[in-house]
């Protein structure tokens, strides 16, 4: 008797455990997608059923492009709007991610911050530094967050390296190259509609000096835990005239700070796709070839180094979805660190960085911040 009745005690309990578990799980946040012209977009239509954020809605006024993607990656056209306006009021999201121009950036956060739903934008933040702190303006007013997301942040390398060079592994920082691109959007086959507004410079901001040079920008950010650089020198050529006949296609751009110097290279004409930096301090050199393979030279001598090679995986989770960094920031399980390369402060220097780069190309002079 005694046995039966512990027996069915211990049955209640975990019962009520249970059931405590289930009903205490918070249902995954509703995500509205504002665009379906960027060529990232895949990532969310393809992510699937996830237990933190799901995908309810689409905003995408051309239809046709709407059908070909809903067959391609299986979800309804009945979550398909042609409005802001119609999807937040028919699905109530918690969120949402912009996938269109980036110059409509500012006029997703338009609609939404009022409404308190927190925004996530692909690279770069705005098309120009006015847009920005508009943004930001309006985020702060009604307390939402504004999340970048650049690729780079998934690179177990970057993070690594950073680590490796604030340990002092290489002393004193003395040199950062950072290098992105590809072939060019055309050249690499990107869709109609994503060439586009990616060759446009009302929409874009810019040729590859924004599609790229952000990616530097933002890393530099990160890695100097916020610093302004003190002068942005750029110079960029249009070397696909027929391609790109209204942005450059290269840049490069100088950034000088009071004992590092950053040298970025944002191209649509490198011959193989490329996402990579360098770390040079006053010991040896941080190479972050990939986004799985880093290399550490420790100086011996005049010419002569160490060097050591790491393999390394994916980012642990969350940090290898960003829309799973996306939902803990909103949740609240998830405090990035200051100037992290999602945060609004490191995106609002980033796009300082990219306007003064263009204004410097434009003029053919240096341009000194305050």
């Amino acid at each position: 008797m005694s046995t039966n009745f512990n027996f069915k005690n211990i049955l209640l309990v975990l019962t009520l455990i249970i059931t405590t578990l289930v009903y205490a799980q918070e249902p995954p946040l509703k995500l509205g997608v504002a665009g379906l012209t960027h060529g990232h977009v895949g990532w969310i239509l393809g992510r699937g059923q996830q237990p933190d954020m799901n995908m309810v809605g689409i905003v995408e006024p051309n239809q046709e492009l709407a059908i070909k993607l809903s067959k391609e990656f299986g979800f309804s056209m009945d979550i398909v709007f042609s409005t802001m306006d119609e999807m937040i009021n028919m699905v109530n999201p918690d969120a949402v991610a912009a996938f269109g121009n980036i110059k409509d950036h500012l006029k997703v956060v338009k609609v939404c911050a009022p409404k308190g739903i927190h925004v996530m934008v692909e690279k770069p933040l705005a098309t120009t530094y006015d847009d920005a702190k508009e943004i930001k303006r309006l985020a702060d007013t009604h307390n939402i967050r504004v999340l970048t997301n650049y690729e780079t942040s998934w690179y177990k390398t970057n993070v690594k390296a950073i680590d490796l060079y604030q340990q002092g592994e290489i002393g004193e920082l003395r040199k950062v190259i950072i290098r992105d691109g590809h072939k060019g959007p055309k050249n690499i086959g990107v869709s109609s509609e994503f060439l586009e507004w990616l060759t446009d410079p009302n929409l874009n901001g810019g040729g590859a000096i924004t599609d790229f040079g952000c990616y530097g920008a933002n890393l530099m950010t990160w890695i100097t835990k916020g610093k302004r650089p003190k002068s942005i020198t750029a110079v960029t050529q249009q070397l696909q005239k027929e391609n790109n006949p209204n942005v450059d296609d290269d840049a490069t751009i100088i950034l000088t700070y009071e004992n590092e110097m950053a040298i970025l290279e944002p191209s649509w004409n490198w011959p193989i796709g490329r996402k990579d930096m360098e770390l040079y301090g006053t010991k040896g050199a941080i190479y972050s070839d990939n986004p799985t393979q880093l290399r550490v030279r420790l100086s011996k001598g005049y010419s002569d180094y160490t060097e050591e090679t790491f393999l390394l995986g994916e980012r642990e989770d969350p940090y290898n979805d960003p829309f799973a960094v996306f939902a803990a920031v909103i949740n609240d399980t998830l405090q990035l660190e200051p100037y992290n390369v999602y945060s609004l402060e490191n995106n609002m220097i980033t796009m300082e960085i990219l306007e003064s780069a263009i204004k410097s190309a434009k003029s053919g002079k240096t341009i000194l911040l305050n």
